[in-house]
């Protein structure tokens, strides 16, 4: 691998940076020290709510371009770089949906807040690792303001138990079984290859200019857009079969093996 000409690094967060404790690792940040001395950018491309990304990488908050919600929201520091609502008759429709769907936990989630029922105590509990920044209300359908997404959870899968109900979304939204528990539907622009590759845009990037690192489905789009796709060993078997190269697991720092390689 000729990684000489690299100025972007792009990780998703859940699986790929975070370890199983939902940690990132001071041997990543020590690099990025490094990174950024050197005129690399890093972005961090995550399902997560833009809140729980900054709150993740508080130390290197000021420094890093932020791609939030699989792609429909992206911030750098108090600047928005794009911003990809559901259109409301969507989102009606979505949750009608989803009400004949038993045993999930679906939230409404806007540019700097989500918003669920709180219904399950257990579930308001699991929430708040990924949204540090929500509010419970009684009805979703009743909600006016501006949804970025909609994300839906199951304990056991969300592969089995709310994909096959929802699938018939895609085409004309986007429909993302973004991690284990989670499936997202959003606007069919909104995701993490449709940001990158605005990203890639403004900052006149090529294919062999740019590092990716994913784990889950939700990945896919973002590393097709890189000559340095990576899939972690943990990563799902269609993100391994699209990928160009694997790297470690995310609990054996499988991003700052490959960083390392950047460093000169």
């Amino acid at each position: 691998m000729d990684l000489s000409k690299i100025k972007m690094v792009v990780s998703d967060m859940d699986g790929t940076l975070l370890n199983s404790d939902h940690k990132v690792s001071d041997q990543f940040f020590d690099l990025f020290k490094q990174l950024n001395s050197q005129g690399i950018t890093f972005v961090a491309a995550s399902g997560r709510q833009y809140n729980s990304i900054i709150d993740k990488l508080a130390p290197i908050k000021n420094d890093i371009v932020v791609i939030a919600e699989n792609g429909g929201f992206a911030k750098k520091q108090e600047t928005e770089l794009l911003v990809t609502p559901l259109e409301g008759h969507h989102v009606q429709d979505i949750l009608k949906t989803l009400n004949t769907i038993p045993n999930i936990h679906p939230v409404l989630c806007g540019k700097h807040e989500a918003y669920l029922t709180g219904k399950s105590e257990e579930f308001v509990s699991k929430l708040a690792e990924y949204y540090t920044e929500f509010k419970i209300i009684d009805d979703l359908s009743a909600f006016n303001s501006e949804v970025i997404k909609i994300a839906i959870y199951h304990f056991e899968s969300s592969e089995q138990h709310i994909y096959p109900y929802v699938k018939h979304y895609e085409g004309d939204l986007k429909v993302k079984v973004s991690g284990e528990n989670w499936l997202d539907i959003s606007n069919i622009n909104a995701h993490k290859g449709y940001a990158l590759t605005k990203l890639m845009e403004s900052y006149n990037l090529k294919s062999d200019e740019v590092m990716v690192f994913g784990d889950y489905n939700n990945d896919l789009e973002m590393l097709a857009l890189s000559d340095y796709g990576f899939a972690m060993e943990n990563a799902h078997p269609n993100v391994k079969k699209a990928a160009k190269y694997t790297t470690l697991s995310n609990d054996d720092n499988g991003v700052e093996h490959i960083l390392k390689l950047l460093i000169k």
